[in-house]
């Protein structure tokens, strides 16, 4: 994509605002319906993008633990980009998607979409990455960085990154000229972005994995900082669930997050297998990812890790977290921060609903918790994912 004519990421995100309006959202809706009605033991029918945040629903898929939960699963339809995976479940083609934790804010509360969010599905898994030459996050001053959408978790992460170098966030023209604090932000489609940073059109770009991976393998950028090392264990993408399902099919609902939560755990403990299972060679093709570059991400590396902390993209060494980690509770806290911060983030188009949304309602309204909390505890609880008992947790920030 030439950062001169950034219109294929503008368009992507009209359509989504198109598709997350009253007039844009009521014939799927109405197709959702007839769908609903004339198949009302529909199966399980997962819409995804090729990225690691899709982990836990396609090594459900891919290990059989939807049909263990007697539930029939097809096989996950792999999308290209968020436009395509929110129409397909508007629509009702797809009934379980992960999405970016934020849009789903704006799906709910500026677009009244009838869905919840039911568990997350992975933790951290993203990150800053630079052209080699920078070292500090004050060089990207008067500079491009590319965020995959307005609405998610790399966007707010980065602007209070930003924030605290003395950096202001811009979304200007691409040949516009730029003040010396101001960051100019710009869309692009996660699989452009390494290209752009190769070629110099951008400084850097901040995403979900593999592709800070791919950029170190390609050895056009370096990783600035892990996501995850400035908002503990944040949610990226969350299971989304339509809440038709969840009222009127119950049971259905609860196997369904039960396989997803099950995949967790057996992902935490296989990393290496999963990297196969999900990678271009594996069986199940959910990718096109090689199997060397996911193992970059899903499989610790010690080696590596000495490398982050020595170089900065790791500096709080004291919270031991993983490049990619994997818990499905929703905690409020993070819904709760969630908002206050996007009311406070620069999001390009129509985001007047945020300024009357209360923190406090959505943390309790955005989640259906009751699913997720049933499989927790059938796996013997928190501690199965390494974390206290209980559904309470104070948020950890710091640049």
């Amino acid at each position: 994509m030439c950062l001169q004519d950034p219109r294929p990421s503008r368009r992507e995100f009209l359509k989504l605002a198109a598709l997350f309006s009253a007039a844009g959202a009521f014939p799927l809706l109405r197709s959702l319906e007839a769908r609903a009605a004339a198949e009302p033991d529909a199966p399980v029918r997962i819409g995804y993008l090729p990225i690691t945040d899709a982990t836990p629903l396609l090594v459900a898929h891919a290990r059989g633990l939807f049909d263990a939960e007697g539930v029939k699963a097809e096989k996950p339809v792999m999308l290209r980009s968020w436009a395509q995976v929110v129409e397909a479940f508007l629509s009702g083609q797809v009934n379980v998607i992960h999405l970016l934790s934020p849009m789903t804010v704006w799906a709910r509360y500026g677009s009244q979409v009838p869905a919840k969010v039911v568990a997350w599905n992975h933790i951290d898994g993203s990150g800053l990455t630079v052209a080699p030459d920078i070292h500090e996050v004050r060089q990207l001053a008067g500079r491009t960085v590319a965020i995959p959408f307005w609405y998610s978790i790399h966007n707010v992460v980065l602007q209070e990154l930003l924030r605290q170098h003395g950096l202001k966030a811009v979304s200007r023209p691409a040949d516009a000229s730029l003040a010396a604090d101001e960051v100019n932000l710009l869309v692009l489609a996660p699989s452009d972005m390494p290209p752009a940073l190769a070629s110099g059109r951008i400084a850097g770009y901040i995403v979900a994995e593999p592709f800070n991976a791919l950029a170190e393998s390609q050895q056009v950028g370096r990783i600035q900082r892990f996501t995850g090392d400035i908002w503990r264990n944040h949610a990226c993408c969350v299971v989304f669930m339509h809440e038709r399902d969840l009222n009127e099919r119950p049971e259905w609902s609860q196997r369904v997050v039960n396989a997803i939560v099950k995949a967790q755990v057996w992902t935490r403990e296989n990393r290496a297998e999963a990297a196969a299972l999900l990678s271009r060679e594996g069986s199940g093709h959910y990718t096109p990812h090689p199997e060397s570059l996911l193992k970059q991400v899903l499989v610790p590396n010690a080696a590596a890790r000495g490398r982050y902390l020595a170089d900065g993209a790791i500096r709080h060494a004291d919270w031991h977290e993983e490049r990619i980690d994997f818990q499905p509770y929703p905690y409020p806290s993070y819904t709760r921060e969630l908002v206050k911060r996007l009311k406070n983030t620069l999001i390009q188009g129509d985001a007047g609903f945020l300024a009357s949304l209360d923190p406090e309602f959505a943390a309790t309204d955005l989640v259906d918790d009751r699913f997720v909390r049933q499989a927790i505890a059938a796996l013997g609880g928190m501690g199965t994912f390494g974390l206290a008992e209980g559904f309470a947790r104070q948020e950890e920030i710091q640049v």
